[in-house]
């Protein structure tokens, strides 16, 4: 399984973040990167991070010129749960583990928030691999009365958040 190293997104990565791109055919499954930076520029709450391989762990990109394999963001929502807004992983670097890595260092941190009660992300329904790897995870449905209204988006969540990978 592959390891990754979550940095914050910086004006030193940001634009490098932007270049990544997924398969022409997930292009409908989430949003651009740029439009999820913007967001999390007008919200405290919402937490950027670039996805690269361990190999960089320890290391500044500049020493070891290691790529950035992906973005994900999460989202502290009033309510005490941790929502995982984003995950991609650039399409030179999909198929590899860098997604579930990157999910379970993300779950592994919003466990570190003691306001935190729950642990959520949501889908396209249309996503096959995003829906196998959430299940895989453990998510569960979510049925969450607000959750009903958009119907092209399953809700999932964590039924027993604070176990272990």
């Amino acid at each position: 399984m592959a390891e990754v190293n979550l940095r914050k997104i910086t004006s030193d990565n940001d634009e490098e973040c932007l270049r990544l791109e997924v398969q022409e055919s997930q292009k409908g499954f989430v949003a651009s990167n740029a439009r999820s930076l913007d967001f999390a520029k007008k919200n405290t709450t919402m937490f950027p991070l670039a996805i690269y391989d361990v190999a960089a762990r320890g290391y500044a990109t500049e020493e070891v010129p290691v790529p950035m394999v992906g973005f994900t963001m999460y989202h502290l929502l009033e309510d005490h749960v941790g929502f995982i807004l984003r995950l991609m992983v650039d399409k030179a670097h999909q198929r590899k583990g860098y997604g579930r890595a990157a999910m379970v260092e993300v779950i592994r941190r919003l466990k570190l928030y003691p306001e935190v009660e729950m642990i959520a992300t949501s889908y396209r329904r249309v996503n096959e691999a995003a829906e196998n790897l959430y299940r895989s995870l453990g998510f569960v449905p979510w049925e969450i009365e607000w959750a009903r209204v958009d119907k092209s988006e399953v809700y999932l969540k964590l039924p027993e958040w604070r176990c272990s990978f």
